[in-house]
């Protein structure tokens, strides 16, 4: 049994994102196609002499080191399900945009509940993980799984999807923090006129196609989230401008991705961006599969 184990806990980006409805539970019912990026917190889960303590340290000042943590809640889950009685200290080192997006703390709660399987030997596969993961967050199965899926429901009915045509992905995070639940309250699926075609970017995927998919990236959550914050659309327009072959916001943003075919013009986007002070958080990336 390890004492120590490093993991990477990669974000996501939404290459397609419908709002179907409303369901009556509160939730909605989503059509999204999910990607993994090469943009990832560090997960470090170390044993201590305090039996039964579940510490979380972090290096950001707003994320809450204490039980309303999702890594802190997925190491009380399988310790309390298989009487784990050791103590235990996860380090989060974020780079994953807070609040962005991304999946950050659901990708920080999947990566747990993975070095918690391995460290304490649990022999938990894929599925078992991903049925717990899912009581803590609607993101957490896609985490675990990683890649490419498409996901409906409210996330968790995951189909996996080859991966996607290599490209450059710009990563971009304004200085603005977005409520998920201020704009899921405030989406009204019956009047979206505009919708992604999220059976066509999945044939764009396994064509290969990637001038197809960036045609058909969408995400009906700009309705709502882009009017409260015109810094997306200034990000998307230099993007686009930049040569991006196209630009959208990952969830419920504000965070902003574009997909390029040629590294020059990528990388002349990132001096455009940070020259115009328009970001928090930049990354030139690549999808992970």
């Amino acid at each position: 049994m390890s004492d120590k184990i490093e993991l990477k806990a990669y974000g996501k980006i939404n290459l397609g994102l419908d709002v179907i409805r409303k369901r009556p539970d509160g939730y909605h019912d989503l059509d999204m196609i999910m990607q993994t990026v090469n943009v990832y917190d560090d997960i470090i889960i170390t044993k201590t002499e305090k039996n039964g303590e579940i510490k979380v340290t972090t290096d950001k000042e707003v994320l809450s080191n204490e039980k309303g943590n999702l890594a802190y809640m997925a190491a009380r889950m399988l310790f309390d399900e298989f009487g784990i009685n050791d103590g235990i200290e996860i380090r989060i080192n974020k780079r994953i945009p807070i609040a962005g997006g991304m999946a950050g703390g659901s990708a920080d709660c999947a990566a747990t509940l993975k070095g918690i399987n391995e460290m304490f030997k649990l022999n938990l596969d894929e599925k078992a993980l991903m049925e717990r993961g899912v009581k803590l967050g609607a993101d957490v199965p896609y985490c675990i799984m990683g890649g490419t899926a498409i996901a409906r429901g409210i996330g968790e009915i995951l189909t996996p999807l080859p991966a996607p045509p290599k490209c450059h992905v710009i990563i971009a995070k304004p200085p603005v923090s977005v409520s998920t639940a201020y704009v899921y309250g405030h989406i009204k699926p019956d009047s979206i006129e505009k919708r992604p075609d999220i059976e066509k970017m999945a044939d764009a995927i396994r064509n290969k196609d990637l001038y197809a998919l960036s045609k058909l990236l969408y995400n009906v959550m700009e309705d709502v989230t882009v009017p409260e914050y015109p810094v997306i659309s200034q990000i998307k327009d230099i993007m686009i401008n930049g040569g991006a072959l196209n630009s959208i916001m990952s969830g419920s943003g504000p965070t902003v991705f574009g997909l390029f075919d040629n590294i020059e013009k990528a990388e002349k986007v990132m001096e455009n961006l940070t020259q115009n002070n328009l970001t928090e958080q930049l990354y030139l990336t690549e999808f992970i599969n």
